[in-house]
């Protein structure tokens, strides 16, 4: 169906599902031990607020949650969290006094089905209740992308076989007023109408109470559609009164609400799409990972950001990693630059947090959080409780300081990207500088005439307080010659703006030599004579275990080998070294990417989301191309098949951010140069063709391989 298609009849639902199955996924029946994994995969979202796809009547396993994005609660003693409103989507239906609940033997039919293309969750459930009779019921929800305010869910219910009294419980569960220990308010209004068979409005209810009672004869059907609207007091100064004013406008024009969601979606896949003739399940896959992306994205508001399971879930507490950085940015840089703006401006917002950070541990210049809200301040957890029940401290909050590095990396890569010199000159300059001071003064200069970082966590997190990790140093060092570069392009360009702000700064005239100097001398572990880099000092003389000896295990390497000895080992969590060959790929000569490639991959325990996906791309760009489908399978498979069984606390936002670089930057071999974007294709065999837009600094381009 497209936009313009005349809309069904009043008493159908607002639209109908998309058909083709390369644009949706189905669920059918009912799995109660696959609740909270189906959950998170049938999402709704769109940046601003999330849901989760739990039943509306619940199951015994339910775990509702719909989160705004950068709304957090603190409960005493414990880190924050963000913050779940009232589940709005509860319904629970009675026939002739029987309550219809969904369980495993009691159905007739049931599926649902997450319609890709309109980003619309489908319901179909005929149920027999208690006393025989069958009802069958239609629903649909979605979080509109055209008014990110808006939630919307409608219902039809037909009496299949029976005449009686119906009642439905329309009442949200919890609270639709929320106070945060910030001092955010947050407001969700609700209105309900149930539209009867004539189509005539049979009721109407606002009041936190919403039940509604009608008598239903045999094949008639009844309509119910909801509106909510949620806005905080950091969108206005009265939500209350804003929401409620949103709220009964939209109840009165539902299809006006629907057909402009659907609209907004278009024009989002028309952007971002990536279509691939001969695979099915690598294009369903992609368009998973582009839906997940693009609903957790708000172009709108530069105060927040993405979490790591995005809106889907509250693992992780909704806190935002190195993940938005690396991972997922490069999607919005090309299919949606406002959004990747709006993340960026967001670590500009939280430099505070990160100055008092590097302070704190007696440093200069700026220290990102390994986990960050919406203050910017670290909020990594202290400890956590391991399987066996020991309290194990948790380090990445204090040494998994390459996310500096991380963030510079993303600001410039986003410049590189979209040529936005206003976010260049206003927050993009500053990073850049501010990170390039914490390496500043974290590399120490020793006896030897080089410059050492010591006592961190690189990427891999099997090993902690390692001393010059290759990819922290690594990165470290393009921070430092980057921000050097920075400071002579804004002095030349904009010497007006770069007075103004090396006042601001309190930057010493001689500061930018000084960062080259330390760059010039940073130690990285890498050897002119075999091109490795060893991942960090002491790693070679770590003990060697053949990681195909355990080629059918079901947990990961550190739970079987024990914390000790994994630190003892050479297995690594998620590409280190790799994930530098791929971030600085045009830094390195074709045979230290390959030997560094071939020596690191055999010893990578894929510990983490993050690390299939970077493992397919650059085997890609190696020509491996058979290893690069294998790994790119595994990565599609983290969600779509649960294969790291935990998906049930959200999906992995980062991993699909992977994937599609996989795609893009692998098979496609897309490569942004300065002069302009260029491609080395390598397609899996399956990949008959490959078409994909993006946008580069400012101008759209289609590549379609093969070319022809």
């Amino acid at each position: 169906m497209t936009a313009r298609q005349t809309l069904p009849r009043l008493l159908d639902l607002p639209v109908a599902p998309t058909t083709d199955p390369a644009w949706i996924l189905v669920e059918e029946g009912f799995t109660l031990a696959r609740e909270h994994e189906v959950e998170s995969l049938f999402a709704i979202g769109n940046g601003y607020a999330g849901s989760r796809a739990s039943l509306a009547e619940g199951c015994a396993l339910s775990a509702p949650a719909t989160c705004v994005a950068g709304v957090f609660v603190s409960a005493a003693g414990s880190v924050p969290e963000l913050a779940r409103l009232a589940d709005w989507t509860h319904l629970s239906v009675t026939v002739e006094g029987h309550a219809l609940q969904l369980d495993q033997n009691s159905y007739v039919e049931h599926r649902r089905i997450l319609d890709l293309r309109q980003a619309m969750l489908w319901r179909g459930w005929r149920q027999r209740s208690a006393g025989g009779r069958i009802t069958r019921l239609r629903e649909l929800r979605l979080a509109s992308l055209a008014d990110r305010h808006l939630l919307l869910q409608s219902m039809t219910l037909t009496a299949e076989d029976y005449s009686g009294s119906v009642s439905i419980d329309a009442t949200p569960m919890g609270p639709l007023t929320q106070l945060t220990d910030a001092g955010i308010t947050v407001i969700m209004a609700v209105r309900t109408r149930l539209t009867g068979p004539e189509g005539g409005a049979v009721g109407t209810a606002a009041l936190p109470i919403e039940q509604l009672n009608f008598d239903i004869n045999r094949g008639e059907t009844y309509r119910l559609d909801r509106v909510v609207a949620v806005y905080t007091s950091r969108d206005t100064r009265e939500p209350l009164r804003t929401a409620r004013r949103r709220v009964e406008r939209a109840v009165e024009n539902i299809e006006d609400v629907v057909v402009q969601h659907r609209d907004a979606w278009l024009a989002r896949w028309e952007a971002s799409d990536l279509r691939i003739d001969g695979d099915p399940a690598a294009q369903r896959a992609l368009r998973f990972a582009a839906y997940h992306l693009s609903s957790a994205a708000n172009p709108d508001d530069d105060r927040v950001s993405i979490g790591a399971r995005g809106l889907s879930g509250t693992a992780y507490k909704g806190h935002v990693f190195w993940d938005t950085d690396i991972f997922m940015l490069p999607f919005f840089n090309l299919t949606y630059p406002e959004a990747a703006r709006a993340l960026v401006m967001y670590r500009y917002h939280t430099l505070a947090g990160a100055r008092a950070k590097a302070a704190r541990l007696g440093h200069s210049g700026a220290l990102y959080a390994w986990e960050s809200t919406d203050s910017g301040e670290e909020v990594t957890p202290p400890f956590v409780v391991g399987p066996d029940g020991e309290v194990v401290r948790i380090l990445t909050g204090e040494q998994e300081q390459h996310i500096s590095a991380d963030v510079a990396f993303a600001v410039w890569k986003y410049w590189e990207a979209t040529g936005d010199e206003r976010f260049l000159i206003d927050a993009g300059a500053e990073i850049l500088i501010e990170t390039a001071r914490f390496w500043e003064s974290r590399a120490k200069r020793e006896g030897d005439g080089r410059c050492h970082i010591r006592g961190v966590v690189g990427p891999d997190e099997y090993h902690e307080t390692v001393d010059d990790n290759a990819y922290t140093n690594a990165m470290a060092q393009w921070n430092l010659e980057v921000a050097e570069l920075t400071a002579r392009l804004f002095a030349e360009r904009w010497p007006a703006q770069w007075r103004a702000l090396s006042r601001r700064l309190g930057l010493a005239s001689g500061e930018p030599q000084r960062w080259q100097r330390v760059a010039r001398d940073l130690y990285t572990g890498f050897d002119e004579r075999t091109g490795l880099f060893e991942q960090f000092q002491g790693y070679f003389g770590l003990e060697e275990i053949d990681l195909a000896a355990y080629a059918q295990r079901t947990a990961p390497m550190d739970v079987l080998l024990g914390r000790e000895r994994i630190q003892r080992s050479k297995i690594i969590k998620q590409p280190d070294v790799v994930m530098l060959v791929f971030l600085l790929w045009e830094r390195l000569s074709p045979q230290v990417r390959r030997v560094n490639f071939e020596y690191y991959e055999p010893r990578c325990g894929h510990g983490s989301s993050l690390s299939p996906a970077i493992h397919a791309l650059v085997a890609a760009r190696l020509g491996n191309t058979a290893l690069a489908e294998h790994y790119f399978r595994q990565a599609a498979e983290i969600d779509l098949a649960d294969n790291m069984g935990n998906a049930a606390g959200g999906i992995h936002a980062a991993g699909m951010g992977g994937l599609w670089q996989a795609a893009v930057f692998g098979f496609a071999g897309l490569r942004l140069t300065e002069k302009a974007p260029e491609h080395c294709a390598k397609l899996p065999p399956s990949w008959h063709s490959f078409c994909a837009r993006f946008q580069w600094r400012g101008q759209w381009h289609e590549l379609t391989l093969p070319e022809g």
